[in-house]
């Protein structure tokens, strides 16, 4: 009856990467299928963090992150939960063997969102780690499973990779960010006076990021290459429109990506993947 309970709580972590990102989803089903699975929960169980610190505004957010950190590691160290992303999230985390410092990492970035509304340099590298670059290094312990060298060597492209999406993620949902949440990651940057030169920086140092990334992906396991290139191929085209749009429109609304271009880029990556050309 375990198996049972097992796969529902995948199911349910897999809805919730389907309900909250359908461009993620999507760059899932590139993956081999004996990956889907801890990747989905992965996914869960950073979208529920995610959920508290950015949604729940009526609610005790530090009272419930807190709880939500103790219950994580309760389920690891105890091998179930009756939260079923939790559950499903433990599984990978010891079937993976997951460094525990990734999950701290993340959830204290989850924790900055509460104290903090703007970063200085050295605060946004750990934010942008915590929050990010972590997500990436708890997927590529999937992608390599027990081979630990070849783990160990695509760090440094994980890192870069996942610093790029977060960075372009600030830069399209900068004008969210400022009034829904009274945030402003980006270090030195007053929105009031948001030049194009401070968007020339920051396009600057992800175009840097994207470059070691994909050294990165080009050294990926088989099984996973598809499936990051999927989502590396979404976010240069957003990254493309993000610096063709001027930065008064850029602080004025979120710049998307149709779901239409999505399935192209999914479809352009599956057959770039094919002719051995990433």
């Amino acid at each position: 009856m375990m198996d049972l309970y097992n796969t529902a709580c995948f199911e349910c972590s897999k809805v919730i990467t389907k309900k909250y990102s359908t461009s993620f989803s999507w760059g899932i089903r590139a993956f081999k299928k004996e990956l889907r699975n801890p990747v989905y929960a992965i996914y869960g169980f950073v979208r529920y963090a995610d959920e508290i610190v950015d949604t729940f505004h009526d609610y005790d957010k530090q009272k419930l992150l807190s709880r939500f950190r103790e219950e994580t590691f309760e389920a690891i160290a105890s091998g179930i939960s009756i939260n079923p992303v939790l559950h499903a999230f433990q599984q990978v985390v010891n079937q993976y063997q997951i460094d525990l410092a990734l999950i701290n990492s993340f959830l204290d970035s989850m924790e900055m969102d509460l104290k903090r509304t703007s970063y200085s340099p050295e605060s946004f590298r750990q934010y942008i780690y915590g929050s990010a670059e972590v997500i990436g290094l708890m997927c590529l312990k999937v992608f390599c499973g027990k081979e630990n060298g070849l783990y160990e060597k695509l760090v440094p492209g994980a890192r870069k990779l996942g610093a790029a999406f977060q960075k372009i993620n600030f830069l399209r949902d900068i004008k969210s960010d400022y009034e829904e949440r009274g945030r402003v990651y980006l270090p030195g940057i007053d929105l009031s006076s948001f030049s194009e030169h401070d968007k020339k920086g920051i396009e600057l140092d992800i175009q840097e990021d994207f470059k070691e990334g994909l050294k990165g992906i080009r050294n990926l396991p088989a099984c996973a290459k598809k499936g990051v290139y999927v989502a590396y191929l979404y976010y240069t085209d957003l990254f493309r429109k993000i610096k063709a749009t001027p930065v008064q429109m850029l602080a004025g609304g979120r710049i998307r990506i149709s779901d239409k271009r999505k399935l192209w880029l999914m479809a352009h990556a599956l057959f770039i993947e094919r002719i051995k050309a990433i």
